[in-house]
């Protein structure tokens, strides 16, 4: 069996997987209505590949849902182990409490 790009491509491709079977399309029609190969889609499904944007929303647009149906949900942490757990909030609130820091130095 290939191997599983991501947790994160592994709920995506189940996300296309089953909007495309409720509908009734197989992956030769989804791959001729979104214009991507139906292999490529095949492999998307399966999680052994992570879809690029473009994708995601060609394939959206073919089965009628919002591109963003198939992220909601995904964290970071979906596409494996991450160095760090900060986020730009806690970026900028260790920045104020140095700079304030700093001023209290200068006193």
């Amino acid at each position: 069996m290939p191997n599983i790009h991501s947790e994160a491509a592994l709920k995506i491709g189940r996300r296309v997987r089953e909007i495309r079977q409720h509908l009734g399309i197989s992956l030769e029609d989804l791959g001729e209505l979104s214009e991507i190969s139906w292999t490529s889609i095949g492999k998307i499904e399966r999680g052994v590949s992570s879809p690029t944007a473009e994708t995601l929303v060609r394939l959206a647009t073919a089965l009628e849902v919002d591109p963003g149906s198939f992220l909601t949900g995904l964290t970071a942490d979906d596409y494996g182990v991450r160095l760090h757990q900060l986020s730009a909030r806690d970026l900028i609130r260790a920045r104020a409490e140095q700079g304030g820091q700093r001023r209290r130095r200068k006193a």
